[in-house]
């Protein structure tokens, strides 16, 4: 029988339970992750669908979470269009070839999935016939991929960012429309492969101020989710806070709360709109007691109907196993007989 929690709570209906998936629940906390990424590359794993297929399944075997999340990556998208990554210990993606200039954007190339990354996508087909619960398809949002291909790489900061949106606002606007339509394209073809709900990460849109991020983030998330139907699509966003009450404005189905976030504010804000989140990745260094306090709040404060359990961002590489392991038992033990 097919398990559908997680697709139920984010179309709003009764769950028996709130359902958990986390995060990056495929990665370098587990050892099992390790051994198979020894001697490889990252994108070794990503581009290669047995590897894909093997880190997607191992946290459904260790701790049978409600959806599986198809290991990839966000900047896969810039590099299928002409962009040259890699990952490199210690820094993380790089780009070999920011975007520096007008000229720069227009070199990019219009992205066609079902040739240069058909690594994720058999490795999505086949997860969507091994397993009994959702699969999840994911990309970066607009503005943060274009974050990463003008920076080169990660920042604290973003200054060529905002230096580049400054002097080449056409130019930047552009980046945006075509990482929007390629992300769209993108985002269709795991549809297609079966993926039953799709998220967009926008990680670094919480560095713009109000009307920024209302007229790029907001407005290319929203062009992203205007050419997609017939799953649900949850939205992402890390330091939301401020303009929590316009993320549906974006068009997507469920929001997904970092754990800077009240849950209680977010379901006061946005109502019935379901839910995604958001305990801070850094309980699970605590206690048992703190892990299962901390789990109960999230889930007392989101309410039993329209909200999927996640972390407030990815697991950390140095989790405890273990602590995973508590977590998932103490959302799924939950009694709403005693709140």
């Amino acid at each position: 029988m097919f398990r559908s929690l997680v697709l139920d709570a984010l179309k709003g209906n009764p769950v028996d339970r709130t359902p958990i998936w986390l995060m990056r629940q495929a990665g370098r906390y587990m050892a099992e992750y390790r051994a198979v990424r020894e001697g490889r590359t990252f994108l070794d794993l990503c581009h290669d669908p047995d590897l894909a297929f093997e880190v997607t399944m191992q946290p459904i075997r260790a701790y049978d979470l409600d959806a599986a999340i198809v290991f990839a990556d966000i900047l896969l998208v810039p590099a299928a269009m002409g962009m040259d990554l890699s990952f490199i210990p210690g820094r993380g993606p790089v780009f070999a070839d920011p975007i520096a200039s007008p000229e720069d954007v227009a070199r990019l190339t219009v992205l066609a999935p079902e040739q240069s990354l058909t690594g994720t996508l058999t490795a999505l087909e086949r997860l969507v016939d091994a397993l009994d619960r959702p699969v999840l398809g994911f990309a970066g949002a607009p503005f943060t991929v274009a974050c990463y291909a003008i920076e080169g790489q990660g920042s604290k900061d973003w200054v060529k960012v905002r230096r580049f949106m400054a002097e080449y606002p056409d130019a930047f606007q552009a980046l945006l429309d075509k990482l929007s339509d390629a992300t769209a394209t993108w985002l269709n073809a795991q549809i297609n492969a079966g993926a039953h709900a799709v998220q967009l990460f926008d990680t670094w849109a919480g560095l713009l101020g109000p009307q920024d991020f209302r007229d790029y983030a907001l407005a290319s998330s929203k062009r992203v989710f205007s050419q997609i139907s017939g799953v649900p699509r949850i939205y992402f966003m890390r330091d939301s806070g401020a303009v929590l009450p316009w993320l549906p404005d974006t068009g997507c189905d469920a929001v997904g709360l970092d754990w800077r976030v009240s849950m209680s504010t977010a379901r006061a804000t946005l109502g019935n709109m379901p839910l995604q989140g958001n305990l801070d990745p850094m309980t699970l260094f605590q206690g048992e007691a703190q892990i299962r306090a901390a789990a109960h709040r999230v889930l007392a404060q989101a309410g039993p109907t329209g909200h999927v359990f996640n972390l407030g961002h990815g697991i950390h590489r140095f989790t405890p196993p273990e602590a995973v392991s508590i977590l998932v038992d103490a959302v799924r033990s939950f009694d709403w007989r005693t709140i």
